[in-house]
């Protein structure tokens, strides 16, 4: 199983960015994907889930309205859509997964403790 994260770089403020998030090794439709992101300084914050299946998803109170994941089963990929972009979303953000456990994203989607597979990071920064 691999994550590979990918869509990064540098935007200014009120701009837009898309992630990209491509698995192999499994089914990524069937399974719950989450967004985290790392801040110099600060700990790790559940951005957004996806649960498989076209199930519920969720999202951190500070990116909703602004942030939105999507699919591509063709491409096995997942994407974390990101408008109007803020100088505090500067991050180098995760995609991960715990296949082959979980489904549907839950009660506590933003626990990374319980991720088993991680995406290698990509950064975002957002100038002001």
């Amino acid at each position: 199983v691999q994550l590979q994260a990918s869509g990064g770089g540098l935007v200014q403020a009120g701009g837009s960015v898309r992630l990209s998030c491509a698995a192999s090794g499994f089914t990524l439709d069937y399974y719950a994907i989450t967004w985290f992101r790392q801040a110099p300084g600060k700990e790790r914050e559940g951005v957004s889930c996806s649960s498989g299946s076209g199930g519920r998803a969720y999202s951190a109170d500070s990116v909703k309205g602004r942030f939105t994941m999507s699919r591509d089963n063709a491409k096995n990929t997942v994407y974390l859509q990101m408008n109007s972009l803020k100088a505090e979303d500067t991050a180098v953000y995760y995609c991960a997964t715990d296949f082959p456990f979980s489904r549907l994203c839950g009660g506590r989607w933003y626990d990374g403790n319980r991720r088993r597979y991680w995406g290698q990071g990509t950064q975002v920064t957002v100038s002001s």
